[in-house]
């Protein structure tokens, strides 16, 4: 999405290289119509207490999210799911710098998911589709070790992210974070984003949907990634993460 430097991104990937390129932003999957927008806030109350249980143990492709998740929210054609473990660039904005996620937070690798709407991938990352325009999402999710490491992790990944929400006219630009709480352990953030066209006074437009986004996971001892290319607004946003962090 932000970030995706298309085929130089990949071989450092594979080999756990050193990432450097600019980003650019992509074309947007089609999406229905979303509603009006809602500032950032949080989520919490009764799902808090009956939600799914913080997860424990190692990772696997079962926890990352799926096609049908996206199909829910109005996400329409056949969807391909892509995977690899390994490292990688993680959708962190040019506004921050583009590092892989190794590089960021250390570890021993994680699970990659691509999915688009094309069969035609990157031969060096199966993840991220060759055209911009057919790439749906990419989820990058690991095992931290411990439910207060990945705690850690998520909010470092949220920071990190903040000054892509004040930036000059005409950039791209991150919206308000939202929080969601689903169970203790289990939450997630996003954020949407808002293309340079709409930013015309340094931050995200107030009163307008967002068009994708990306979001951070959190349960027990895994976290995520979700950067999310499809056209989505807040509410269907804010059911896909719902949806990601559940599974995760």
């Amino acid at each position: 999405m932000r970030a995706r430097a298309a085929v130089t991104v990949l071989a450092a990937a594979a080999v756990l290289g050193v990432l450097t390129g600019r980003f650019v932003l992509p074309a947007r999957s089609p999406a229905p119509a979303a509603p009006k927008a809602a500032p950032g806030h949080s989520v919490t109350g009764p799902k808090a207490a009956t939600g799914p249980k913080a997860a424990t143990g190692p990772m696997t492709k079962r926890n990352l999210v799926t096609a049908t998740a996206f199909t829910d929210v109005g996400v329409t054609g056949h969807i391909y799911v892509r995977d690899r473990f390994g490292d990688g660039s993680y959708g962190n904005g040019d506004c921050v710098g583009e590092r892989t996620l190794l590089q960021t937070l250390g570890g021993t690798g994680a699970y990659f998911r691509g999915l688009m709407t094309s069969k035609a991938a990157s031969p060096d990352d199966p993840t991220i589709a060759l055209g911009e325009s057919t790439q749906i999402a990419r989820e990058i999710a690991a095992d931290a070790g411990t439910a207060a490491l990945a705690q850690n992790f998520t909010e470092r990944l949220v920071l990190e992210e903040v000054p892509c929400q004040d930036e000059p006219p005409t950039h791209w630009v991150y919206g308000p974070t939202h929080t969601l709480t689903l169970a203790p352990g289990v939450s997630a953030s996003w954020m949407g984003i808002y293309e340079g066209t709409l930013n015309t006074t340094g931050t995200a437009p107030p009163g307008r949907e967002p068009c994708g986004g990306i979001s951070f996971l959190r349960s027990g001892s895994h976290y995520a990634i979700l950067d999310v290319d499809a056209c989505l607004g807040t509410r269907a946003m804010t059911a896909l993460v719902r949806t990601a962090v559940s599974q995760l």
